[in-house]
């Protein structure tokens, strides 16, 4: 039974280990594309606009007010990461699923399975409570990962930069969400 118990460990381990990869994976897609294209604000070469579409009453044509709608970079990685953080969460939720309806699994393994799907409900309750929290202390945008390590929190670059304060700030909601110690809180800005 300890050994089933393990074998559950390590694949809730490995589920982990490719949402972090994922996340790393389209995080570094992101930086390679506004690298080559030789600019920051998220454009990419080879990126088409209507040039001569019909204009709305403010003479600006819908080609340019989707251009705008999307190219907000900062906004595309954080709602790309959550949406990233979601489908892994939901496949690994599957695939609890199906050993907890599994008639064969014995009732360890059920119980195991149910206690990692009760573990991701209450992570992502905490990651949306912390990400709800630091935007409300007036971060333009924030997403979180709640890891067996301890916490991830990327924050959209503050006008200045990062401050002491600011990390100080973050790090004393995260704890008081999460009761994780300072040491295990990494803390990440971007643009």
């Amino acid at each position: 039974m300890k050994k089933k118990g393990a074998i559950y460990s390590v694949i809730a381990l490995m589920l982990c280990t490719a949402v972090y990869l994922n996340w790393s994976y389209n995080r570094g897609d992101d930086e390679d594309f506004s690298a080559a294209s030789g600019t920051d604000d998220g454009r990419i070469l080879g990126q088409a606009q209507l040039v001569d579409g019909p204009a709305d009453e403010d003479g600006e044509s819908d080609a340019q007010a989707d251009a705008e709608q999307t190219s907000g970079a900062g906004g595309d990685y954080f709602s790309q990461a959550r949406l990233s953080r979601q489908k892994a969460r939901d496949e690994a939720v599957g695939i609890l699923n199906v050993t907890v309806e599994n008639e064969s699994a014995d009732a360890d393994a059920k119980q195991a399975a149910t206690d990692s799907i009760q573990a991701m409900a209450q992570s992502a309750m905490k990651e949306s409570r912390i990400e709800n929290m630091v935007i409300a202390k007036g971060y333009s945008e924030c997403v979180v990962f709640i890891n067996d390590n301890g916490v991830n929190v990327i924050v959209q670059k503050p006008e200045g930069g990062m401050q002491e304060t600011d990390i100080a700030r973050i790090k004393d909601i995260v704890i008081g969400e999460t009761g994780v110690k300072a040491n295990q809180i990494t803390i990440v800005e971007t643009e």
